[in-house]
């Protein structure tokens, strides 16, 4: 489990097709710690299970499932990505739940800056969207944020500088793809109630 609460960015330093999966490397810098191989870790948003590593950096392997319903296919040698080890259970709960299975992608719609911040526009599926409501949590590429507002086809956020300075999500443009999680506790709602229809 993950909190959204993103501490490092790493480098994708190489990329691997094997058939229909992906070897992504990355170099997370000192991040990468004391981390062990079968070890999990997010990747911009993505729960994946280091398979090698030496010194800094460390290799997961994409299946093809994954591929699919995130944005990791399309990365690039030298491209940033959000890395957030799992959550230690003695430690404080930061951002919200974040189980690092995207739900699916959305795309930057608008840009629109407010003082020091962003108010980014984010169009999503209709099934995502139905899970997002106003003042609650969502996951991009990894990190917790808050939702602004929502339609049925998009939601907004605002990024403070903090955010933008220490996430990918600073390098964001119209037209960016980005992985989205919605909150657990809304789908476990959903199908709980489903009988009750």
């Amino acid at each position: 489990m993950f909190t959204g609460i993103i501490e490092q960015m790493g480098t994708v330093t190489a990329l691997e097709r094997r058939g229909n999966a992906l070897r992504l490397t990355v170099d997370g810098g000192d991040y990468v710690g004391d981390a062990a191989v079968g070890e999990s870790i997010a990747v911009s948003g993505v729960c994946l299970t280091m398979t090698a590593r030496e010194d800094s950096k460390f290799c997961a392997d994409v299946v093809e499932e994954t591929l699919r319903k995130t944005t990791l296919g399309a990365l690039r040698v030298g491209d940033r990505v959000n890395l957030e080890r799992p959550l230690r259970a003695d430690a404080r709960l930061g951002g919200h739940i974040v189980q690092g299975h995207v739900d699916g992608v959305g795309e930057v719609v608008r840009l629109a800056p407010e003082a020091d911040s962003v108010m980014v526009t984010f169009a999503v599926p209709r099934e995502l969207a139905r899970y997002l409501v106003a003042k609650g949590s969502v996951a991009v590429d990894g990190v917790s944020l808050t939702v602004v507002d929502r339609t049925d086809e998009s939601f907004r956020v605002t990024l403070i500088p903090h955010t933008r300075a220490v996430t990918t999500l600073g390098a964001l443009q119209v037209g960016t793809r980005v992985n989205i999680e919605v909150d657990i506790l809304a789908k476990y709602v959903e199908q709980l109630v489903k009988p009750y229809e």
